[in-house]
């Protein structure tokens, strides 16, 4: 460690002194740090001074207690700091900017205005276009299934057209015994066998 002694002359001697010269000051002055250790401390041991535990204790929690009080002092006055900055730099601007968010707000609120009269023209025209959708599908399906049922009726009718048609030959108490003496003027052997495309190659004759 270096002592100074003497301020003035010190501080005159480093002005004055070149630009390339090094400055060694004395720890005290009146010895060197060459110089050897004085005869009558050769061997000593330096004991340290003897601590007290209890003002070691209070010592400790005292410290701390600085410690604490110096960190919140300091950011006290680094807020306080930080806090006159930002009053200086946005406080002539506070009213302008609040006067630019008003006027932000009201184009923002005419903009959304605007856009859910919009929205709501679109929702109008969509629902009336959904509403005849449905109404075509309905009519599509009433339609489709009137088809149906003349169709089942078509069937129906075909239906009770050809039986009427088969009825007149059906076997009746009137014609039985007309049918069965045809059935014996006119017999049908079905004893024959046909091939894949269906034609008769073999049947047998009639007893």
């Amino acid at each position: 460690m270096f002592q100074v002694i003497g301020g003035r002359s010190v501080q005159a001697a480093r002005v004055l002194a070149p630009r390339s010269a090094v400055l060694v000051e004395a720890v005290r002055g009146r010895k060197s740090r060459t110089d050897p250790v004085a005869k009558s401390k050769v061997g000593r041991i330096k004991m340290p001074p003897p601590v007290d535990p209890v003002e070691m204790v209070v010592l400790k929690e005292r410290y701390g207690e600085y410690q604490m009080i110096m960190r919140a002092l300091r950011l006290e006055f680094k807020e306080e700091m930080l806090r006159k900055k930002y009053e200086e730099d946005t406080g002539s601007l506070a009213e302008e900017r609040s006067r630019q968010e008003a006027q932000e707000h009201r184009v923002l609120m005419d903009f959304n205005h605007l856009e859910n009269q919009r929205m709501l023209k679109l929702r109008i025209v969509r629902v009336q276009m959904e509403k005849e959708e449905a109404d075509r599908k309905k009519f599509e399906v009433i339609l489709q299934r009137e088809q149906e049922q003349q169709e089942i009726v078509k069937e129906k009718e075909k239906e009770i057209l050809k039986l009427q048609e088969d009825a007149k030959n059906f076997i009746t108490l009137e014609n039985v015994d007309q049918r069965i003496e045809e059935a014996l003027d006119n017999p049908k052997n079905y004893n024959f066998a046909i091939d894949k495309q269906g034609k008769v190659i073999k049947q047998t004759m009639l007893q």
